[in-house]
């Protein structure tokens, strides 16, 4: 048996957007994982200056710097659009890599942390839907598990305009189809809706989502128990995400709603809903790398 393994996992972040830049921040501030690359296409963008003067290794030359370099990452990141992880991800499978998608692909295993956590570890692609739904599906997985039948499911989430970058603005049909498919995964109820409303108010509001769920016979009882569970559950990796409406009986449905404040990283505390899907990629990651400690430890 060899010595314990102690040093932190080694990251790649490609894409250096909002989302990726913010993810720099966390990984640094991790004690599991390091940066060891920070690639985009735009040498001049926010994100590469602020990694260059952080003294992080970084590219202007996207996937192809992984690449050309394959031994400079265990884990990457994939903070581009949708259509670009397409492309990425077989070239990276290839690699052997372990990719945490932050796009709505919808390829790969989906992640709630919450939820199935140590489930995704056993894929090599693993997806993190997307900001609706990680606010709305583990409420979502709580009526479900704690309700004899769920016959309908509606999320709606609000978000600062300011917090909606170009990315957010080109995937806005995949976030529908993304965060609609994995209501209904985890859930098993066969109808469900996502709505996404871009708020421009100044100043700018902080995440907000507002569950509706038709239950023919609910027992609330049960779901109260079950989603201040899933809520402290969550909070363990997004410390901003409180209930401030619990369940209650609307018009003859369920409703519940959820804010979200943001860490303010790199991002404005506003922006919530990058942060919550940042947070749990980081836990997911974080997951991985004490994985592979234990795994080196018994070796």
């Amino acid at each position: 048996m060899t010595a314990m393994h102690t040093n932190p996992l080694n990251v790649a972040i490609l894409g250096s957007g909002n989302i990726g830049t913010d993810l720099l921040i966390k990984v640094l501030r991790s004690e599991y994982l390091t940066c060891t690359l920070f690639t985009g296409r735009n040498p001049e963008s926010r994100g590469l200056q602020l990694a260059r003067k952080l003294g992080i290794q970084v590219s202007d030359r996207s996937i192809d710097a992984i690449l050309d370099n394959p031994g400079c990452c265990d884990i990457v990141i994939d903070a581009t659009s949708a259509a670009a992880h397409t492309r990425h991800y077989p070239l990276l499978k290839a690699l052997g890599k372990f990719v945490i998608d932050m796009t709505p692909s919808q390829l790969g295993t989906t992640c709630i942390p919450a939820v199935n956590l140590r489930e995704s570890l056993n894929s090599d692609n693993v997806n993190m839907i997307t900001c609706g739904g990680q606010a709305s599906v583990p409420l979502a997985y709580a009526i479900a598990r704690s309700q004899q039948e769920v016959s309908y499911i509606e999320v709606v989430s609000s978000i600062a305009s300011l917090s909606a970058g170009p990315a957010t603005r080109i995937n806005l049909d995949e976030y529908i189809e993304a965060t609609e498919d994995a209501l209904r995964s985890y859930t098993g109820c066969g109808k469900a809706k996502a709505i996404l409303n871009l708020n421009p108010a100044i100043p700018s509001i902080d995440m907000q989502t507002t569950l509706f769920a038709v239950v023919p016979e609910p027992d609330m009882e049960s779901l109260t128990r079950a989603v201040e569970e899933m809520v402290t559950r969550i909070q363990h990796y997004v410390p901003g995400y409180q209930l401030i409406v619990p369940p209650v009986i609307e018009n003859g449905r369920i409703a519940m709603m959820v804010k979200v404040e943001g860490l303010g990283d790199f991002l404005p505390a506003y922006a919530g809903n990058l942060d919550i899907i940042n947070c749990a990629a980081i836990a997911l990651a974080e997951e991985y790398a004490r994985r592979s400690l234990i795994v080196h430890k018994g070796e």
